[in-house]
């Protein structure tokens, strides 16, 4: 899918988020130049940097929905930080390269999927020879050919019930091999990162005498899994692909960038590093090396989206340096009651959809009239208005509040259709959402 047109990211877009066309449409834009990019020659490809991006607007309005489905359709590493978590160099807390290294980490784990997915037959050839063999104990040398024939026979049709779950209770006894799985700590320097690994290594070999367990057929699966995978699939070269990807296509969604912006106008120094984090920052974003226990990835062609309210700062908060590393920037609109109804019904998996699911688990044929999902739309609007706005976040809590009766009760209703009416919604949250005290508290 890295080959899609604007119009098709757009369109993909369209079916998770309501609105913001402007927002999506920038950000098209960038993700189809990344692709350009990538046609043109190595000289020209080391030129061209990505053009990152400043999303602003208030919380719940798709901010983060937006780049993790991007994310997500393009098969790119992905993470998202606060830029609130990191401090200067010299405070006590996170340093803004370890985004990077959680960056790789995120490469690794996703395609590490990727590969298990392809050795997917191997690795469950894997897992049913080695519970066969506790099964069903080798032949002697010398047997004859009937005996050989039969054992085969005897093999196949153990294999078939293995397979099938039929034997998933029986309990076995079987050696399992220590699997070392390397630390993820990205907060540690990579040199005190290879340190705990070698220390889990030691204890590794110490403890080698566990690995023989009487485990479930069932349990013996998932335990033989992890040994299939780290015995079928060459770590070293999903090491070498991740850090590829992580440095040519990955994505870094700083959230809560505003947090770090300190206006000109305050005489605070209360926190005297937030300016400094900027200034950290900003090598990462201009495109710098980072050290990971992995190897060595260039930051140029990481694609930065940056996330703010700014409701207390503004962009030109932000030191210059900083700003001029952001050239695309769309501000995202407030959530209308329109919108808010749109997510309820259009959106792919939606949450009306969602409930609906959770209860027919119960046996309960959940139904909404249309007056109703007006009536919880508008509710919806009202709250965000006479509060804090938290955009579509707060279909969630009021959609929590008016099924709790029926969640609670589902067991009565089992085998029945429960319809929502316009009069429950009303006569449930009505009264929250007009009085305001209520509403911080429930809504």
């Amino acid at each position: 899918m890295n080959n899609l047109t604007p119009q098709e990211i757009v369109q993909y877009l369209d079916r998770y988020i309501i609105g913001q066309d402007s927002a999506k449409r920038s950000i098209a834009v960038a993700l189809r130049t990344r692709h350009r990019r990538k046609q043109l020659s190595r000289e020209l490809q080391e030129e061209i940097t990505p053009k990152n991006i400043l999303m602003i607007g208030s919380t719940g309005v798709g901010k983060t929905e937006i780049s993790r489905r991007l994310a997500k359709m393009m098969s790119v590493p992905f993470i998202k930080v606060e830029a609130s978590k990191y401090t200067e160099v010299g405070f006590v807390g996170r340093d803004v390269e370890s985004m990077v290294r959680d960056l790789v980490t995120a490469s690794i784990s996703m395609i590490r999927e990727q590969k298990e997915e392809q050795f997917a037959k191997e690795i469950e050839n894997y897992i049913v020879n080695r519970i066969v063999e506790k099964l069903v104990p080798p032949l002697p040398s010398g047997s004859s050919e009937e005996k050989q024939a039969s054992y085969q026979k005897l093999l196949k049709s153990m294999e078939e019930r293995v397979l099938s779950g039929e034997m998933d209770d029986k309990i076995i006894e079987i050696e399992i091999q220590k699997v070392h799985f390397e630390l993820a700590d990205s907060t540690l320097p990579p040199e005190m990162q290879k340190a705990q690994e070698s220390i889990t290594r030691l204890f590794t070999q110490l403890n080698k005498e566990e690995n023989k367990r009487s485990v479930s057929i069932k349990e013996a699966k998932d335990l033989l899994r992890l040994e299939a995978s780290s015995k079928l699939i060459d770590s070293s070269s999903i090491n070498a692909e991740a850090l590829r990807r992580a440095e040519d296509g990955g994505i870094i969604f700083l959230d809560e960038i505003d947090k770090i912006a300190v206006s000109a106008k305050s005489s605070s120094r209360n926190d005297p590093s937030k300016e400094g984090v900027q200034r950290d920052l900003l090598p990462i974003v201009e495109g710098s090396s980072v050290t990971t226990k992995y190897g060595v990835i260039k930051t140029d062609h990481i694609l930065f989206i940056a996330a703010g309210a700014f409701h207390l700062s503004k962009p030109s908060d932000l030191i210059p340096e900083l700003q001029g590393r952001f050239p695309i920037r769309v501000e995202l609109e407030p959530l209308s009651e329109e919108v808010l109804r749109s997510i309820l019904t259009q959106t792919k998996n939606s949450l009306l959809t969602q409930y609906k699911a959770l209860l027919a688990v119960e046996g309960v044929d959940l139904e909404f009239s249309e007056d109703a999902i007006d009536a919880i739309a508008r509710l919806a609007h009202l709250a965000n208005q006479n509060t804090e706005d938290i955009g579509a976040r707060r279909l969630h809590t009021v959609l929590e509040k008016l099924l709790e009766e029926i969640s609670f009760e589902a067991s009565e209703y089992s085998g029945k259709t429960y319809t929502i009416s316009a009069e429950y919604v009303y006569c449930k949250l009505g009264e929250v959402v007009s009085n305001s005290d209520l509403s911080r508290y429930i809504l």
